[in-house]
């Protein structure tokens, strides 16, 4: 039986610091070697300017030489002449020869050349002697040059050699400065390995740091500060699902076994039945809603669609909620209109929502105002109650799933189940926009704030009373 192949071993991230360290040194390389091109370029430059300018001084001397009257003996007189010339000049060589090939003068002649003898730089002419009017003659005077090859190329590989020297020790400094300057990452990272979720609340520290991370770091404590209230909320919406899964479970659970306990009649089944599908449609409406809320926070975006006017599309649910109004003995006015694209089946729940919500808290005999307040690219759907006012402190919880704590929102019955002002901040988020709350002299005002979209909202005001 054959093993499973393993696979294969992670490759191993490259450390910063040594790449760090290898650009600066391939840089003071590079830079160390453009110098030394450039110093023995200079020297080169020099070396041949100086070869140039002392052929053309001795060249002028040879003419001068060449241009005088020759004596009687004139052959022997010129080579003498020479000579002295060349005397005390041993990186020099001269060479007379006339156009009939005749050899008139030679300073190499009889000479045994050097075995180390470097190369020759000359210069070539064809001149008269004796005088202007003399015959021609071919003259070659040359110039020994392998001294300055030789310095040449020492100075370059000096150079060269206190380039590779550079480079390296900028490698190694370069190396220990940027070990000191990562101090700082290596800080944090210890200070990351050190978090758990055991220790909530521990932040990474700016101070001290270099200016490029501090951005970071503060990006970085704000995720997390994010990361733990999103954990938080996660533990509470739990505690508070399992709390309001509990008492409908436990009256089914009981109630079944009181049930089962004795024989009963079928009328006496179908009342336990149905206590039990009351208690089951209550369990599948906050399934449902949860299920809702899940969709919302994972990004769900609302199918947006033109509506020419939100207070016919919301005329419905005004319709629905009317009797209920009526019973606490509440009347209900819808104040203004507007349009854009929305998704109109998710606004009339989140206005029904808040119809519901206003109903059970709004005092009797008083007034309940829809009010549909449009601007230039946004439209504002709020509803606004007589009642108990709330704290402020409270106002930012209200759209919080399962928010119970301010007893002047405690819910009136059991079929509420506290999820309608979290699916209405849901809405509004799905649409792009934001829920809003305010408590001021005795009115209590629920909403959401919307962009319209490509529509641009009526400015037209409607009042209606229902």
């Amino acid at each position: 039986m054959s093993r499973p192949a393993r696979p294969p071993a992670a490759a191993r991230s490259p450390s910063l610091g040594r790449r760090l360290s290898l650009w600066l040194g391939l840089q003071g390389l590079a830079g160390a070697l453009a110098v030394a091109a450039a110093v023995v370029a200079v020297n080169a430059w020099t070396l041949d300017a100086r070869q140039t300018d002392l052929l053309k001084v001795k060249s002028a001397v040879v003419r001068q030489e060449l241009a005088r009257p020759a004596p009687a003996g004139a052959a022997h007189d010129l080579q003498q002449h020479l000579a002295g010339f060349l005397a005390g000049h041993e990186a020099m060589s001269l060479s007379v020869r006339a156009a009939t090939g005749e050899l008139l003068f030679d300073s190499m002649a009889g000479a045994v050349s050097p075995p180390d003898a470097g190369p020759l730089r000359t210069i070539a002419w064809r001149d008269r002697w004796p005088g202007p009017t003399g015959r021609p003659v071919d003259v070659v005077l040359g110039l020994d040059i392998g001294a300055d090859v030789a310095l040449l190329q020492r100075v370059a590989w000096i150079v060269i050699a206190a380039s590779v020297a550079a480079a390296m020790l900028s490698s190694v400094t370069g190396y220990a400065l940027v070990r000191r300057g990562l101090r700082p990452i290596r800080a944090l990272s210890i200070a990351l390995a050190a978090m758990a979720p055991s220790r909530p609340g521990v932040r990474l520290s700016d101070s001290g740091q270099p200016a490029e991370l501090v951005p970071l770091i503060q990006h970085f404590n704000a995720l997390l500060a994010r990361a733990e209230e999103a954990f938080r909320q996660l533990e509470s919406f739990n505690a508070d699902v399992a709390h309001e899964l509990r008492t409908p479970l436990t009256t089914l659970i009981g109630s079944s076994e009181l049930a089962l306990r004795r024989s009963r009649g079928l009328d006496e089944l179908r009342e336990v039945i149905a206590g039990n599908l009351e208690d089951l449609r209550r369990l599948a409406f906050i399934v449902n809603d949860m299920l809702f809320l899940s969709r919302a926070d994972r990004g769900a975006r609302a199918r947006r669609a033109p509506v020419p006017s939100l207070a016919a599309a919301l005329s419905d649910v005004v319709q629905f909620h009317e009797p209920g109004l009526d019973e606490r003995q509440v009347a209900l006015v819808v104040e203004g209109d507007g349009r854009g694209d929305f998704d109109v089946a998710l606004l009339q729940r989140a206005v029904a929502n808040l119809l519901s919500n206003a109903s059970r808290h709004a005092l009797p005999g008083t007034t309940v105002l829809l009010c549909i307040e449009p601007t230039t690219d946004r439209v504002r759907l709020s509803v606004v109650n007589r009642g108990a006012p709330i704290d402020e402190a409270c106002l930012p919880r209200l759209f919080t799933r399962f928010y119970r704590d301010d007893p002047a929102r405690q819910r009136a019955d059991a079929a509420h189940h506290g999820l309608g002002l979290a699916i209405v901040a849901a809405i509004a988020r799905m649409h792009g926009g934001t829920p809003f709350a305010m408590s001021r002299d005795g009115h209590n005002a629920f909403g959401i704030e919307l962009p319209t979209g490509e529509y641009v909202a009526g400015a037209a005001a409607v009042g209606t009373r229902r």
